[in-house]
Order: structure tokens, then sequence, then C-alpha cells
């Protein structure tokens, strides 16, 4: 057997940025990031990407071809990683492989993730490990948030009642108390809805900064008319995606009326409430915040958060994990615990029937 403690995790977030790939040397409790590359996509992929995900194209064969050309990239660049570090495939352990998601429905009994694990293994001869979620789901869990467990491994400190908060396309957050009653579960949209209102407005993928949201003037009636989704008022476990979060939950509200820097102002503001709120009422007595993702460079909403929080706030590399690479890592441990043949699910956050061991292994 491999008894390498190289690892490869590959992440691809709800924000449609594109791949994320890291290199870690894992040796107990101990995380050495080798090397960490960004493939973003370009339109077309994006926007191919959004379509399967919003509905509006559902062919098998479209998924399929993704499927195929997301494992290409992938393996490009795990080859790049490789000769860069002068490495040989047989020295590493396993490929933690999440996939791009198009459809989570854990209500429907599934999760898709598209990116072929039988290509990425045949063009790496790595093995790999992919589809962490539907084991979950099948065992009447949410499938969703997986990375707690890793929150707990990494981030726990016996003196400190922690918050860990990822704000990807989603925001989620992981309560990590002293006690060791840890909780998880998803709160919220994170960068998706302010993703996507700058994208119809000014062509631009993001709000670099927040600067646009930072222009506008929040609308109080507006956010006070989000806050109303029943999503907000779940208790957990709970999760959630752009199968809620989109364009159609957006034009609810007719949006169209106000104007457009005051929607994003606006929007900024319920993602930054929202999260309040969840560490308000699942959150007690917390002594730090920690952020990790990619609302981690949004200052203005980073400020926000801060100031309705009360509470200063340092991103996760305070802690030794850079915030952008949080979640390749936490799938790179996944799998490793996954080939290990031991429990990765959490299964009291995500709401499955008991302890699980969450991933499909693609043999070199």
């Amino acid at each position: 057997m491999n008894n390498s403690s190289l690892f490869f995790g590959v992440m691809s977030g709800t924000s449609l940025d594109g791949i994320d790939i890291v290199l870690i040397n894992n040796r107990n409790k101990n995380i050495d990031i080798v090397e960490f590359i960004q493939i973003p996509y370009n339109t077309n992929t994006k926007k191919e990407f959004l379509a399967l995900h919003s509905g509006h194209l559902s062919d098998l064969e479209h998924s399929i071809r993704l499927s195929l050309f997301h494992a290409k990239i992938t393996a490009n660049g795990i080859k790049k990683i490789l000769k860069k570090h002068k490495l040989k495939n047989k020295e590493i352990r396993c490929i933690g492989y999440h996939g791009q998601t198009v459809r989570h429905l854990p209500e429907k009994g599934y999760s898709i993730q598209l990116g072929s694990a039988n290509l990425l293994a045949e063009l790496t001869n790595i093995t790999v490990v992919s589809d962490f979620r539907n084991r979950d789901i099948v065992a009447g869990g949410q499938g969703a948030p997986l990375v707690p467990a890793f929150h707990n491994e990494f981030f726990f400190k016996k003196s400190k009642n922690r918050v860990i908060i990822n704000i990807g396309g989603i925001s989620n957050i992981t309560y990590l108390p002293t006690n060791k009653k840890m909780i998880g579960f998803d709160c919220g949209p994170g960068n998706i809805l302010l993703d996507h209102w700058i994208k119809i407005q000014h062509n631009k993928n993001f709000d670099n900064l927040g600067k646009w949201a930072k222009s506008g003037n929040l609308i109080e009636g507006l956010l006070f008319n989000f806050q109303k989704d029943l999503f907000f008022k779940k208790y957990p476990p709970k999760s959630t995606g752009r199968e809620l979060f989109n364009m159609n939950w957006l034009n609810k509200f007719n949006i169209n009326d106000y104007s457009p820097q005051d929607v994003q102002r606006t929007l900024l503001e319920l993602t930054a409430v929202t999260i309040k709120e969840a560490i308000k009422n699942f959150c007690s007595n917390f002594d730090e915040i920690y952020i990790c993702g990619g609302g981690s460079k949004n200052i203005f909403l980073i400020e926000r958060i801060k100031e309705i929080t009360a509470t200063n706030i340092n991103t996760t590399d305070k802690l030794n994990i850079p915030s952008q690479q949080v979640e390749s890592i936490a799938f790179a441990w996944l799998a490793k615990k996954c080939i290990q043949k031991k429990y990765n699910n959490s299964h009291k956050i995500t709401g499955s029937s008991g302890p699980r061991i969450l991933g499909a292994i693609h043999y070199s």
C-alpha cells in the first residue's frame, strides 16, 4: 500500500470561479502546504455550468462532456504541480476530488457534482476519491456542510469558543465550543447573489473589495422582505445552494424598482445579517470569529460583519491555513479518511442517521 503523506485536494465551489488544487503533506495533525494553484473558468465554461445548474439545460451528453473537461483541466493542473516539485505520481497517496456541483437537492435524495473521477485517475495514474455527498444523503443527511469535521480537527482550541465562517457562494458556519459539542450548517447566501447581480449590471464576475456595494444605500424594506424567506427560519441541520438563491428568487422582490447599487448594498447586508443572526441563535458565548473562503476578500462585507457582531474578525491565515485554501485542503483530508476506512461525515451536523465513510474510490 502507498503510505505517502502527500495528498491532493481539488475543490470547485458554488461561485463557479474555477478549480482550486492544493497539494499537502499531512502527517497526523500537521499540514504543510506544498503547492496551491487556481484554474479559473473562462466565460463560456462558467455559462455552461450555470446553464446546467439553473435547469435551462439538462442534456446528459452535455453533462458528461463537461465532466470530462473538468477532469482534463484538473489533471493538467496536477501534472504541472508534480513537474514543478519533481514528484512522481506514485509518491501521491490520493486525490480528493469534489467536482462542480450542478444540483444539490438532499430533500429529493441526491446531489450532483460534475467531474470524471475515472478519467482523472486514468490521466494522472493516482487514486482518486470522489462523490463525498451522496452517501450522507442516502443515510438521511443533507450531504452538507462536510468541512466542519476538518475545522474541528485543525481549528478546535480547548480554551476558546471559536466560530469559523466560510463565505463562498453560500455562507456556512462551524461552531467549535470548548465543550466539544460542535455544530455546523449553511446559513444563507454568501457571494452567490452579489456576484450574480454585478454580472448582470456591469458584466463583472465579482464586486472587488465590496466597493460597488459600499457606494449604494441600504434598502431597509427590501432587506426585511429578503429575510422573510423560510430558509432563514429553519433550524439545523440545513443546507442550501443555487437551487434556492438565484435570479428567480431575486425577481420575486421586484428588484428592478430600485437603484442597482442600492440592491447590491442590500444583498451584501443580507449576507452579513444572516451570518450574524446564525451566530446569535446557535453560537452562544463565542470568543473568536475566523473567516475563510472567497468572501474573506470582500473588505466591506467583513467590515459589516465586524460592526454588527461587535467582534474583531481574523481570517484562518492566523490559524496557519490560508483562507482561500481551506476547502480544497479539507477535501484532501476527507479523501485521506476515506482510504483509511475512517468515518469522515459529521452526522450530527448533516442530520444523517450515523457515522459513514464518505467517498467513492477510483484506484490508480
